[in-house]
């Protein structure tokens, strides 16, 4: 899929409550709780194209269903990759999986990144912690189509070193012509050399043109709120601010009703909203 035949995010063929059969090929630990699995098809099963900021359903026979978000290539055919941090029964039964094990897969589900309407623009991605997952497909298509895109600018905050994700990935970023990767933690320890802080603090150390500029953002809602007020600041508009909402999905397709976030479900309107769209009801910390 290059860059000019990317297509808006389609709904999946079939019956979307029905999974389809999926084997796992490798199982690679993160970090001390996230692990990242890659599945690939099994028995005549056929594995759906996805678009960057996409999720699927997995389900963990005998254990249960969640939904999570696809962090490979888009540009990898016959695969699908996922990170996951393990904290509760399902999530844990989805990383002791072994190679060659199977799963259910439903999807992929919800909106993408606007990387159509950023081409000729910078692209700033802010993630936090696992929110880097959801986002590196959207990086991965920039890097892949990097002539289409001006500067891209990528903040990036976990906890502690020991819960960076990508570690290797997050240098060669760096080393990419008209590529920034700045990464903070909460807590360094004695042996980290980086930045100390929230990722927020990392936009004194970058030049931002907010005029040229789309926003890409995914982290806990606490931080995209922090992130989205330091952007208002900066003078962004809010068409150019992207975040990712995932909270609370059981069903994908809007039939059980627990991701309704105002007027929207998260599911089938998002996961990927603008600002403009969630600006009422972000700040809502009851919703």
């Amino acid at each position: 899929m290059s860059a000019a035949t990317l297509q808006p995010p389609a709904a999946p063929a079939g019956d979307t409550m029905l999974p389809v059969e999926a084997r796992v090929s490798k199982v690679e630990k993160e970090t001390h709780d996230t692990f990242t699995l890659s599945i690939e098809p099994s028995n005549g099963s056929d594995l759906s194209p996805f678009n960057p900021g996409q999720f699927s359903m997995l389900y963990v026979f005998g254990v249960g269903e969640l939904p999570i978000s696809i962090s490979g290539d888009p540009e990898e055919p016959g695969r699908l990759v996922y990170t996951v941090r393990s904290v509760g029964k399902a999530t844990h039964g989805l990383v002791t999986l072994k190679a060659g094990e199977t799963i259910g897969v439903r999807g992929p589900f919800g909106t993408g990144w606007p990387l159509t309407e950023a081409r000729g623009k910078d692209v700033l991605v802010v993630a936090g912690g696992i929110g880097l997952a959801p986002l590196r497909p959207a990086i991965y298509h920039i890097l892949r189509h990097r002539g289409d895109y001006r500067r891209l600018v990528v903040l990036y905050g976990a906890r502690s070193p020991r819960d960076l994700l990508y570690k290797k990935q997050l240098t060669a970023w760096g080393y990419v012509p008209d590529t920034q990767m700045l990464t903070t933690v909460d807590y360094g320890g004695l042996s980290w050399r980086g930045y100390v802080g929230v990722v927020t603090t990392l936009f004194r150390y970058v030049r931002l043109q907010p005029e040229r500029t789309v926003a890409l953002v995914c982290g806990p809602e606490i931080m995209m709120r922090y992130v989205v007020r330091e952007l208002d600041t900066r003078g962004f508009a809010a068409n150019d601010i992207h975040l990712s909402m995932e909270r609370n999905m059981k069903c994908a397709v809007g039939f059980c009703g627990h991701c309704q976030f105002g007027p929207h479900f998260i599911c089938k309107d998002g996961p990927i909203f603008p600002w403009s769209r969630l600006r009422p009801w972000l700040d809502k910390y009851e919703l």
